[in-house]
C-alpha cells in the first residue's frame, strides 16, 4: 500500500481523491490554506491546513494547488518531509524544477499532468480513463508518476523537463485557443443574421464534424473548404466581408489562420500557384491595403 498525502483539494485533487485505487492507495492527508471540508460523490473528508502541518510522513506527496502557489507549497514543506519521499505537481505548465526546495531536501522530484480538462472532482475518475499523462522529472518521481497514470486507466508519456512550457502551449492551442476560434467564428456568424445562441448550434456540428476527420485523418486530409481548395475567389470575398462588418482583430485570426492552412493545404497537394497567390493577398490584407 502506497501513502499518499494531497495539497490543494480544488478540480484536480479532488479527481484524484475518488479516482486513485483504494486497494493500492491509502490517502492519508489532504490539505489546504484553509481548514474546510471535502465532500464529492460518497466521499467525505477533512481537510487539514497547510500551515499547522508539521510532519508530512506519506510515501508520497501530490502538490495540486494553482501554479502560482507550486513554489511556495514545495518552500513550505520542505523541511517537513522525510529525506526519499516523492513530490509530483499535476501542472501542465511547469515543470519539476519548481520543486527545487524539495528536491534540495533530500525528496525525489516530478510532475504528472492530465492532458484533459477537469470541470469537478466527480468527473475526474471517468475522465482519466484513457486519458494521457505528460510526466517528468527524476527517474524515481517518474517511475512512479507512471505507475499512477497506469492505475488510475490512463496512457503515461514521457517529456523532457526544458520542453514542458512547449508541451503545455500545444495544449492550450488545442484546448482554450479552440475556444477562442470558436468564440471569433460566433460573432462573425451573428453578423451575418442569427442570433448568438443559434450561431452557436449552427457552428457545433461543423467543430464536431472537424474533429471527427481529424481523428480519423492525418492533418492534411482533415483540412477542408477554401484555403485546402486555394480558392482565391471565395478568399476575397471572406477578406471583403470581415473587413466591411467585422473587428480588426477578427480580421488578425482568419489571417493567421488562413496562412497556417495554406501550408497544410500544400501536403494535400493544393495548387501551390494558387495558394501563392492567396499568401500575396494575405500580406495586402495585413499591410491593411485594398
Amino acid at each position: 500500500m502506497i501513502s499518499i498525502s494531497i495539497i490543494g483539494i480544488g478540480r484536480v485533487g479532488g479527481a484524484l481523491v475518488l479516482a486513485l485505487p483504494p486497494d493500492k492507495y491509502a490517502v492519508e492527508g489532504l490539505y489546504g490554506r484553509t481548514e474546510q471540508l471535502f465532500v464529492a460523490a460518497d466521499i467525505e473528508r477533512n481537510v487539514g491546513k497547510l500551515d499547522d502541518l508539521r510532519e508530512l510522513c506519506s510515501d508520497v506527496v501530490i502538490i495540486t494547488t494553482p501554479d502560482q502557489s507550486i513554489g511556495d507549497t514545495a518552500a513550505l514543506i520542505a523541511a517537513r518531509l522525510r529525506p526519499g519521499t516523492i513530490v509530483l505537481h499535476t501542472s501542465g505548465a511547469l515543470s519539476s524544477t519548481v520543486l527545487s526546495t524539495v528536491s534540495d531536501s533530500g525528496c525525489r522530484v516530478g510532475s504528472i499532468h492530465p492532458l484533459i480538462s477537469i470541470s469537478t472532482p466527480e468527473l475526474g475518475p471517468e475522465r482519466v480513463k484513457g486519458a494521457y499523462f505528460c510526466i517528468e522529472g527524476d527517474s524515481e518521481a517518474v517511475a512512479l508518476a507512471e505507475m499512477i497514470a497506469h492505475d488510475l486507466g490512463g496512457v503515461p508519456f514521457k517529456i523532457d523537463t526544458a520542453k514542458k512550457p512547449l508541451y503545455h502551449a500545444a495544449a492550450v492551442m488545442a484546448s482554450g485557443h479552440i475556444v477562442a476560434q470558436f468564440d471569433a467564428a460566433t460573432e462573425l456568424m451573428t453578423l451575418a443574421g442569427p442570433n448568438p445562441e443559434f450561431a452557436r448550434k449552427l457552428l457545433l456540428p461543423l467543430i464536431e464534424s472537424t474533429v471527427k476527420n481529424l481523428s480519423i485523418n492525418d492533418n492534411a486530409r482533415a483540412l477542408t473548404g477554401t484555403f485546402a481548395r486555394a480558392d482565391l475567389a471565395t478568399f476575397e470575398k471572406h477578406i471583403e466581408a470581415i473587413r466591411a462588418e467585422a473587428s480588426e482583430k477578427i480580421m488578425e485570426l482568419y489571417l493567421a489562420l488562413g496562412e497556417r492552412s495554406l501550408d497544410i493545404a500544400l501536403l494535400q497537394g493544393a495548387d501551390p500557384t494558387r495558394v501563392e497567390e492567396i499568401r500575396k493577398r494575405i500580406f495586402l490584407a495585413k499591410s491593411g491595403a485594398k
